[in-house]
């Protein structure tokens, strides 16, 4: 058996992108309408970013078309190429077919965009009554609930009735961040301090240690 190609970085290219086996079978059939199919590989490429998912584009185009860095690798039967600028977006990624409404392929990708950095303005103030009014919610409610994962929220400054939080602990990196903070944190704060307009997660979560994160029960 040959050894498992490599991507650019080095790494086996079988572990960018999986491909089910329903996946398979509704690719190769619409490969085989194609002129000189033997020749074509299925082509997966990260085309942008639109509410915090990645888009794709998914097309035939010749496998000798492939470049060096590109990763390339033979799915039983079925070439799959991603290109060099689409590998760290789709390494763990999963091709599959679902038959809700109308059925199609579909990308089940771990991997996320990063999202842009929120900058704390210059003007934001931890001092006055409503800076004090949030700092109690945090301390006496959301805190106490979040540090059984290891969390903590923090108010960062006030600024235009805009409240700017930076999450640390087991919320910091978690992948279930944005879901604590807009279901749990967010609606805590908001019927205790109705006037905030909006409220800011400027943690930086790239840099986070050690994550919480619970499956879900079987």
């Amino acid at each position: 058996m040959d050894p498992d190609p490599t991507d650019g970085a080095g790494q086996p290219a079988s572990a960018v992108l999986t491909v089910t086996p329903s996946a398979r079978a509704v690719v190769l059939d619409a490969r085989a309408a194609e002129a000189e199919a033997d020749t074509l590989a299925l082509w997966v490429e990260v085309t942008g970013a639109d509410n915090g998912t990645y888009t794709y584009d998914i097309y035939f185009q010749a496998k000798r078309d492939a470049a060096q860095d590109d990763a390339v690798v033979d799915d039983d039967g079925l070439p799959v190429v991603v290109p060099e600028l689409s590998v760290a977006r789709l390494r763990g990624a999963r091709l599959d077919y679902s038959e809700e409404g109308e059925g199609g392929l579909v990308i089940l990708n771990p991997n996320t965009p990063p999202r842009p950095e929120s900058v704390v303005p210059d003007t934001a103030e931890l001092t006055g009554e409503l800076a004090q009014r949030i700092i109690d919610v945090l301390d006496t409610q959301v805190n106490p609930s979040i540090a059984m994962h290891g969390g903590r929220a923090d108010l960062v400054g006030v600024d235009q009735l805009t409240a700017y939080l930076r999450l640390s602990g087991g919320c910091q990196g978690c992948g279930l961040a944005r879901v604590t903070l807009s279901q749990g944190i967010e609606v805590a704060l908001r019927e205790a301090v109705p006037e905030l307009v909006s409220i800011v997660d400027v943690t930086d979560h790239a840099s986070g240690t050690n994550p919480y994160f619970e499956s879900a029960k079987k």
